[in-house]
């Protein structure tokens, strides 16, 4: 479930195929994803699932969408 609302949301926002996108792809390496990019997909995604504010030090933490995918499962099991 969280996966696959991620799935949507990152290939939009990087202009990817979702088939693309799996739990090993790494948001710089794979998705050339800046720090810019980071902030959007964090202020979409506290919209999206009804978190907090993502604090800078779970951002940086987050390599992988697996890393983000765990992440949520927390938040919002919260």
């Amino acid at each position: 479930m969280i996966f696959d609302k991620l799935t949507e949301l990152l290939a939009e926002q990087f202009s990817v195929e979702p088939e693309s996108i799996t739990m090993d792809t790494s948001f710089e390496d794979d998705l050339g994803a800046d720090s810019v990019d980071i902030v959007e997909l964090s202020m979409g995604l506290e919209e999206e699932f009804g978190i907090e504010e993502m604090s800078e030090e779970d951002v940086a933490a987050i390599k992988t969408v697996g890393d983000l995918v765990h992440y949520l499962q927390g938040k919002v099991e919260e």
